[in-house]
């Protein structure tokens, strides 16, 4: 019995491998980020596996379920920057993530339960479900929605939204908020928004976003905060506009930490562990440059890689990229897959070779001299703030105190990325789009 479940299990996955190849080529296919973390999230990928622990940088391909538990929250980057923000006990399912025939990106979610917020930039169609009710957003808006099994509740923040419900249309505007009975006996109650204790949150998500990426000239919106605020970017003679990550250290490459992560119609792609891995490991093209590292040059827009491309050195190591067979289980490399943390820890020591690992978004101010004093002295200790905690009494201002010194490498301009192509000589998968 059990070596006709091992058969069974085996020629399943081939399948699945099949079917992967033609999807590779569709157009019409969109990914977005998993781009924050907290607590616990689980993702539900159509493997078959069912829901598994999620962790930072994953695909969200259309089908993709995501929930989040009594501890945790999360975030979800979409192409041009707009975010959703999932609080505890709260689950979504991604219906669609597809483009129409004129190529505008199409995004349909179902809020099951819990709350969500979204702050959306109005560049492509939006579409929210929850109980009985929908929202189509066609231009920018920023707003909360709840759902539970007795009542729906849609305020906004910024913004004009109409929705949609059994009884009609209900326009809502700024500092509105329309609460829908489930079980039906009262159209709606229409009244001023009220705050919740996590808006806070939302309101530092949105300003740290805002932030470190108001200089981003790439066609893509989603990562480029990560990327303004991990590291920088230097114009080099005979390489173009390239970014370099702080913290990296000698013997660092970009693909000692991540994972392998399996997605039907797309097979293995590549994670990375890094808190910016994204943009790097979609396009454009990582290379050594000697006197400087590993360094990512932009470019490749049209070519979203599910395995990163890179110009090595014949004298510099390079961990691995060697998807897994056989199997469709997220499989480690290095310090990479999910990490399970309780409490963020009072104090983070940062070295070369961390690449920012270990800190979280805003929760340390000034990375670049931070850098600049672990390349110096080795290694530095600081007491990280609250990652955008609610009732945290910080209205902005990300940081941390520095109790000891240390730094980093990279620390070098912080123009943003010009529209450069890659080199010719690459490695890795790629999806068209």
């Amino acid at each position: 019995m059990s070596r006709n479940r091992c058969a069974l299990a085996v020629l399943t996955v081939l399948a699945c491998a099949l079917l992967a190849l033609p999807a590779l080529a569709d157009s019409q296919a969109r990914i977005v980020r998993l781009s924050d973390v907290q607590g616990s999230v689980q993702i539900d990928k159509n493997t078959g596996l069912g829901f598994e622990s999620a962790f930072l940088n994953l695909p969200i391909t259309q089908g993709v379920q995501i929930r989040t538990g009594d501890n945790g929250r999360a975030e979800i980057e979409f192409e041009d920057g707009s975010t959703m923000r999932l609080t505890p006990n709260t689950s979504v399912q991604f219906s669609t993530l597809g483009l129409d025939d004129s190529g505008k990106h199409i995004s349909v979610i179902n809020l099951v339960e819990g709350m969500a917020y979204v702050n959306w930039l109005g560049k492509d169609q939006f579409t929210l479900n929850f109980a009985r009710e929908k929202a189509e957003i066609q231009q920018a808006a920023h707003f909360r929605v709840s759902t539970s099994t007795s009542a729906s509740t849609f305020g906004v923040f910024k913004g004009d939204v109409d929705v949609e419900s059994p009884s009609g249309k209900v326009a809502v505007g700024k500092k509105k908020m329309v609460t829908f009975a489930a079980s039906g006996d009262q159209p709606y109650t229409l009244a001023k928004l009220e705050e919740s204790p996590l808006d806070s949150w939302d309101k530092e998500s949105i300003e740290y976003h805002q932030q470190y990426a108001k200089n981003n000239s790439s066609p893509y919106g989603y990562g480029a905060s990560d990327l303004g605020y991990y590291g920088a970017y230097q114009n080099l003679p005979g390489y173009g506009m390239m970014w370099q990550p702080y913290f990296t250290g000698v013997g660092w490459d970009p693909f000692m930490d991540g994972a392998w992560s399996w997605y039907p119609g797309f097979g293995y792609m590549f994670v990375s562990a890094y808190p910016w891995g994204w943009m790097p490991y979609r396009y454009g093209n990582w290379m050594f440059v000697p006197g400087f590292g590993w360094m990512w040059q932009p470019g490749y827009w049209n070519t979203w890689n599910t395995v990163p491309r890179f110009t090595g050195s014949p004298t510099v190591r390079v961990h691995p990229l060697a998807a897994p067979s056989g199997t469709v289980s997220t499989v480690a490399v290095g310090r990479g897959g999910p990490v399970h943390t309780v409490t963020p820890p009072s104090r983070v020591i940062i070295s070369g070779g961390s690449a920012g690992m270990g800190i979280a978004r805003g929760s340390v101010s000034n990375l670049r001299h931070m850098n600049t004093e672990v390349v110096r002295g080795g290694t530095v200790s600081v007491r990280p703030a609250p990652q955008f905690s609610a009732g945290s009494g910080r209205s902005s201002g990300f940081g941390g105190s520095r109790s000891s010194g240390g730094s980093v490498s990279s620390g070098r301009g912080a123009s943003a990325p010009s529209h450069t192509s890659a080199p010719s000589h690459s490695s890795g998968g790629s999806v068209r789009r």
